[in-house]
């Protein structure tokens, strides 16, 4: 795209993965630190095209190391208000990887990059030369920048001085839309900046549903479609409500048909079982259904351990991600834990029953009162048996779910079975929709009247199976 650059600029390299072991070094990150941050200023604030470097510069790193990095973007222009700059800070990451040999994960104060070994061996030795491209690519695709100046900060303790104040900005941004609701609205908003590594995605951003990266809120799609028509945001007409609680609306289902190339005709975006919205890849949470205790759990990319279902924010983001519609998993943004339709159609937050402690601890004022002290966190739960202890203990909601006890066990299978917990049988598997398909690889028995199981996008967790002969 330009000659001045040591490196190809191209839209071709979004979805460029650099593994391990093509990594040059590593950015940020859930191992390190950094953020993202666009603020509008006035013309006279900004020197156009300046690159400021804080901290050792890409040709001072060792190579397959590790690095904070925060990147801060200055923009000015008579069109340019403060409502653009989540756009512009979200554009960042599709800009950044228009570069070969640079990947860019995540955002806001999660962002994750990685530079490759070619790239360096080609010429990218410098921040400066990415700052650059960056900001040549914000004026000539988003035309009312008229000036641009980058700030690049690698020196940890610089970042930690700044990084409050980013997410004080990320803060005051959310809680614009704290007293708008869908249902106060005929118009939602659409996002496809992941499209290239979710290409089935259909991110819809409501007045109650935050994006799942967490960076666009309603009034920033709004901003973003005003100035940017051809853009990546746009409007999404509501249509008619199909249904309020789960948030199911014919604008949308015909936008999720369009938008995932038929992929997918039905959206419920307050829903977690049926019809639930797409997940990407960048959320910032992910929930899960724990079958055994009927009740779900959410898991963020700063939790490092292992969940009660016994598995990690990253096994679970895989499973997850893509643009997938996956009955039993979620993918959301931080801020939808605020909003008073948070997955309404299964229960809301009585349906919840475990969080990182981190993750609750940052949202603790939104959790209602009377259940706050009922969510497990990994202080308290560490498996799927320690968690069901938990919430008998604590008399969580969800107890009304399980079936109690009406009679004992049959006598032949008392010498087999595990000795039922006081009180209560354990909870019976949720009824799953119509559209639900598990998976896993088709198994089958040899022979004539053999077994033939075939599930898809199914986790199976079994407690005990019992055969007997038949007479």
């Amino acid at each position: 795209m330009a000659d001045e650059f040591p490196f190809e600029i191209s839209p071709m390299f979004e979805g460029e993965r650099i593994r391990k072991d093509g990594m040059y070094v590593e950015l940020g990150g859930p191992k390190s630190k950094g953020f993202e941050l666009v603020r509008a200023a006035e013309m006279s604030e900004v020197e156009d095209n300046k690159f400021t470097l804080i901290g050792p510069d890409l040709s001072d790193m060792e190579e397959g190391s590790r690095y904070p990095l925060a990147m801060v973007y200055k923009i000015a222009g008579e069109l340019v208000e403060a409502d653009l700059e989540s756009i512009v800070e979200r554009r960042n990451h599709e800009f950044q990887n228009y570069i070969q040999g640079f990947m860019h994960l995540n955002q806001r104060d999660d962002v994750w990059m990685r530079v490759s070994k070619d790239a360096v061996a080609k010429g990218m030795t410098s921040f400066e030369s990415v700052a650059k491209a960056i900001m040549m690519l914000f004026k000539n695709e988003l035309p009312f920048i008229e000036a641009v100046e980058a700030i690049y900060i690698t020196d940890e303790a610089e970042i930690d001085k700044e990084i409050d104040n980013a997410r004080a900005v990320y803060k005051a941004r959310d809680e614009r839309t704290r007293d708008l609701h869908d249902e106060d609205v005929d118009t939602f908003y659409g996002c496809t900046l992941c499209a290239s590594f979710a290409p089935t995605n259909v991110c819809v951003v409501t007045p109650d549903r935050i994006s799942l990266c967490g960076a666009i809120n309603w009034f920033d799609g709004r901003a973003a479609a005003k100035v940017d028509p051809e853009g990546p945001q746009f409007a999404i007409p509501k249509g008619d409500v199909i249904d309020a609680e789960s948030g199911e609306y014919t604008g949308v289902n015909e936008a999720a048909k369009r938008l995932s190339s038929g992929e997918y005709d039905r959206i419920k975006l307050h829903s977690f079982f049926e019809y639930p919205h797409t997940s990407c890849g960048c959320f910032e949470v992910v929930g899960f259904y724990i079958p055994e205790v009927d009740g779900i759990g959410w898991v963020d990319r700063d939790f490092a351990g292992t969940a009660p279902n016994g598995l990690q924010f990253s096994t679970m983001a895989g499973q997850t991600g893509g643009g997938k519609q996956v009955v039993g998993f979620l993918g959301i943004g931080v801020n939808y834990f605020r909003s008073p339709k948070f997955i309404e159609a299964d229960g809301g937050w009585d349906r919840v029953v475990w969080m990182p402690k981190m993750l609750k601890d940052k949202v603790v004022n939104d959790i209602p009162e009377d259940i706050r002290d009922k969510i497990a966190t990994e202080e308290d739960a560490a498996d799927v048996e320690s968690l069901r202890n938990f919430l008998k203990d604590k008399e969580h909601p969800i107890l009304e779910r399980w079936v109690e006890e009406e009679e004992e066990a049959p006598e032949e299978e008392e010498a087999t079975e595990a000795a039922p917990q006081a009180g209560f049988a354990a909870p019976q598997m949720m009824q799953m929709p119509g559209n639900f398909m598990p998976s896993m690889p088709m198994m089958s028995g040899g022979g004539s009247g053999g077994v033939k199981i075939v599930l898809k996008n199914a986790k199976v967790s079994i407690e005990k199976v019992i055969i007997k002969k038949q007479d």
